[in-house]
């Protein structure tokens, strides 16, 4: 069974490597004024829970697998009058 760690958040900040090797051991929850704020798990751990790793697919592969859009006209509106120039001062 995993060990629950917990440390303060200040100890967290000054401790990063201590933190880690306890997360080794099982959930590390981070407390601020001594109520937990923040968990420190393991990836392997995080994808368990979150059911899975995220997609490796590049943007380009996702957007090729989107439905054909062949056939669907699209006409945006034109701007009518003039646009004012931003004042980036």
């Amino acid at each position: 069974m995993a060990r629950i760690t917990s440390i303060p958040a200040r100890e967290f900040a000054r401790n990063l490597a201590g933190a880690k090797r306890a997360a080794a051991q099982g959930p590390v929850l981070i407390t601020d004024r001594g109520e937990p704020a923040y968990a420190l798990l393991r990836i392997d751990d995080y994808y368990r829970l979150s059911g899975g790793r995220p997609s490796s697919r590049s943007l380009l592969e996702v957007m090729d697998g989107l439905p054909d859009t062949t056939g669907i006209d699209f006409e945006p509106a034109r701007l009518k009058g003039e646009v004012a120039a931003a004042d980036l001062e």
